[in-house]
């Protein structure tokens, strides 16, 4: 899920990059990224969710900070892209979404870590129980 994440701020810095050189205009843009704004939320809001009733308590005060940052988008009416002011806020879209992937690129190498200090543990617990 980190990783689908992690893609899709890839995908829109890569967007508000074409529209910055032009490649790309405004209208089109909103419609490319409004799509797929709030399924991005839903999932990010998902994993925090999962961790929280999975106990997993530092990967959830990880994400807590994104998450309260899209409620509060959400609660303002925020989320999407307008297509009449989004050259006016393309700079500030642009940091958005740079904090983006390197939240998520960070939750994912972290996830990793996670992943593979459980299974480094769960052999080691294995080997010792059967005697080895």
């Amino acid at each position: 899920m980190s990783g689908v994440l992690l893609f899709g701020a890839v995908y829109f810095v890569i967007m508000l990059t074409d529209l910055e050189c032009d490649y790309i205009n405004p209208i089109d843009l909103a419609n490319n990224l409004n799509m797929y704004v709030m399924p991005e939320m839903v999932a990010h809001l998902f994993l925090f969710v999962m961790f929280l009733l999975l106990g997993e308590w530092m990967s959830m005060l990880l994400n807590l900070p994104l998450v309260g940052w899209n409620v509060v988008k959400v609660v303002n009416a925020r989320q999407f892209y307008d297509a009449t002011e989004v050259f006016r806020t393309l700079p500030k879209h642009k940091r958005e979404n740079f904090v983006k992937v390197a939240f998520y690129l960070i939750c994912f190498f972290y996830y990793l870590y996670s992943m593979i200090i459980t299974l480094v543990n769960e052999s080691t617990s294995d080997h010792q129980q059967v005697g080895y």
